[in-house]
């Protein structure tokens, strides 16, 4: 017996200590040991530190009181008698009513029901452990099977609030008869149960079929977790005082085992989220706050069939999310097709797309299956889906329509399975106004859509992808292995890479190309990063400073011969403008050309 879950009689007491004290059985019957409680344990108003318990016996344990009885008077059974004990008959336990405190009395029945309540809240523990889904729901239903064996309510349910500030109309509970079924409860008791925590008991409910209502607030340490609620719909049932009692020292013991099963169920229903994020497969890099959304993303939607349309800059890794949500869907046996629409003619995607039969055109000499018929049953990853011809996107539209499409040059329809996943790096929704890309076929395509970030978003993946590409390309070209030096990383995680990770991944190719030790130089990356200042604390070496010093003179004075005008000093530079831009952002010459002007 004590305070803590674990004790076969739970005790919630702050008076009571966590383990009180213990019954052990004898052969002549039970002794009752004191666990160096702090209150101590009181046999017949004396403490004790062990003590055979005699027929009679009244125990004190806090503010609870227990009577021992042996059952002499049973028919003999052979048993012996310590299986033939009633542990309690009558208990003592803290009821609330309104803002007094004061204890109740509670006798047979109803005190057995509390134990077993007790001893199935204990047993809770090993389903936990199972991590099996329905735990909550379990224990609720078997605390309303026990409280129907002390209470003549016809139907219950036992309501945990929820974030929600909404009260329900309708909750499901647990009829005697139905099993399973949905009570209309009246929102203004729940407020008053749930929101403040008060006992309702009403034997004359103003509604056509309830006859009588008992609703008690679950509370834990002050906080009420939601409500008991018991009601009847027949003509003369009744609830009278001892029945609210009862209902309010079961939830003193029901409160906290409800709320430890919320929060474990809680635990696991995150924990199977964590793992199924973890588990997904894919071939990205990356740990920054960005990549763990792309992740997330992917475990969601591969679970379903929708089309997905990834958007973003060229080099950030569209194709690789697209192969990601195909091998953790239900289709990963299945072929994964990926076409290019911006890399061949109008005519020839179009065979590529859906194949031709023989003789449909000049030089098809034999029958062709296209990409959609040999990816039946699997994914279809559209890349540069912005670059399709306007023709070919009202082909693919009926596609995704009707589910099957013909040869070039056939008449026989043929019926396919497949998921769509399009890319690209332009502005469909630009693409659209000006008539380029279809709008019903932009919906029919953006079911799910994810933007990839761009590399200088997650600058903190640049030293994970920059180590992988060095290993990798290392084992390529059978070098031995080489690490990056301090100043260029420093250089890497300043740059802004308009190309993304693919330019990343050729900067450090270039660099292993051309290192001649076995780290990774400044002096061995691409001249466009290194065209950005020093990094702080670093200093250029004299080299490099005089070039940058020269492509600084001769941007400015471009400038100045074109009179401020950026596009007129790329000509004379015979650069492209962005790439102009980009020089003046990164060498932060915008104030020098400011003064200028």
């Amino acid at each position: 017996m004590g305070r803590d879950s674990s004790n076969q009689i739970l005790l919630t007491d702050p008076s009571v200590s966590r383990a009180h004290c213990v019954m052990e059985a004898t052969p002549a019957g039970y002794r009752l040991k004191d666990l160096e409680s702090r209150n101590g344990t009181f046999v017949n108003g004396i403490p004790i530190r062990s003590h055979e318990l005699q027929n009679g016996d009244r125990v004190e344990i806090g503010r609870s009181a227990f009577i021992y009885l042996t059952l002499d008077d049973e028919p003999d059974t052979g048993e012996t008698s310590s299986n033939r004990i009633s542990l309690v008959t009558r208990m003592v336990v803290p009821v609330r009513s309104g803002a007094d405190n004061h204890p109740v009395s509670l006798a047979g029945n109803d005190l057995q029901v509390l134990m077993r309540v007790s001893t199935a809240i204990h047993s809770m523990k090993a389903l936990y452990n199972t991590k099996e889904a329905g735990a909550r729901e379990t224990l609720e239903h078997h605390i309303l099977d026990l409280i129907f064996e002390s209470v003549p309510a016809e139907r219950g349910a036992i309501v945990l609030r929820s974030e929600s500030t909404d009260f329900p109309n309708q909750i499901w509970g647990f009829s005697r008869t139905q099993g399973r079924v949905l009570l209309p409860v009246d929102p203004q008791i729940i407020h008053q149960v749930v929101t403040e925590g008060v006992a309702i008991l009403s034997n004359n409910v103003d509604d056509a079929e309830i006859r009588c209502i008992v609703a008690v607030p679950l509370t834990v340490v002050s906080r009420v977790l939601g409500m008991i609620y018991l009601d009847s719909t027949i003509a003369d049932a009744r609830f009278d005082e001892e029945r609210l009692r009862f209902l309010t020292a079961l939830s003193e013991i029901a409160a906290v085992a409800l709320d430890n099963a919320r929060y474990v169920e809680m635990l696991i229903g995150e924990n199977r989220r964590l793992r199924e994020e973890i588990s997904v497969q894919h071939s990205m890099v990356g740990e920054s706050t960005a990549m763990q959304q792309v992740y997330q993303f992917i475990s969601r939607v591969s679970k379903s069939d929708s089309s997905v349309l990834i958007t973003g800059e060229s080099g950030t890794g569209k194709e690789l999310v697209a192969r990601a949500i195909h091998e953790n869907s239900n289709r990963s046996a299945q072929p994964f097709v990926a076409i290019n629409c911006a890399a061949l003619t109008e005519t020839l995607l179009e065979s590529e797309f859906f194949g031709h039969e023989k003789g449909a055109f000049t030089g098809a000499m034999v029958q062709k299956k296209g990409k959609l018929e040999m990816a039946d049953g699997g994914t279809v990853f559209l890349d540069e889906i912005g670059e399709m011809a306007p023709a070919l996107q009202a082909k693919l539209l009926r596609v995704l329509q009707e589910h099957s499409f013909e040869r070039v040059g056939g008449t026989r329809s043929i019926p396919t399975n497949i998921r769509i996943i399009a890319a690209t790096n332009r502005n469909l929704q630009d693409a659209i106004k000006t008539g380029h890309f279809r709008l019903d076929l932009f919906y029919r395509l953006d079911v799910v859509s994810i933007q990839m970030p761009p590399l200088r978003e997650r600058k903190q993946d640049i030293p994970l992808l920059t180590q992988y590409f060095l290993s990798r390309i290392c084992k390529n070209l059978k070098r031995q292995a080489m690490t990056v030096s301090p100043p260029a990383m420093a250089y890497l995680m300043q740059y802004d890479w308009p190309g993304n990770i693919r330019e990343l991944e050729n900067a450090i190719e270039r660099a292993v190309v051309l290192g001649s030790s076995d780290a990774v130089l400044p002096e061995d990356l691409p001249a466009p990063i290194l065209d950005v200042e020093a990094p702080g604390g670093l200093a250029a070496g004299k080299f490099q400073s005089a070039v940058q010093d020269t492509k600084k003179q001769a941007i400015l004075n471009a400038i100045e011969q074109s009179n401020g005008n950026i596009t007129a000093a790329a000509r004379l530079l015979e650069v492209h403008p962005n790439y102009l831009h980009r020089l003046i952002r990164n060498m932060n010459l915008r104030p020098l050309i400011k003064k200028m002007a």
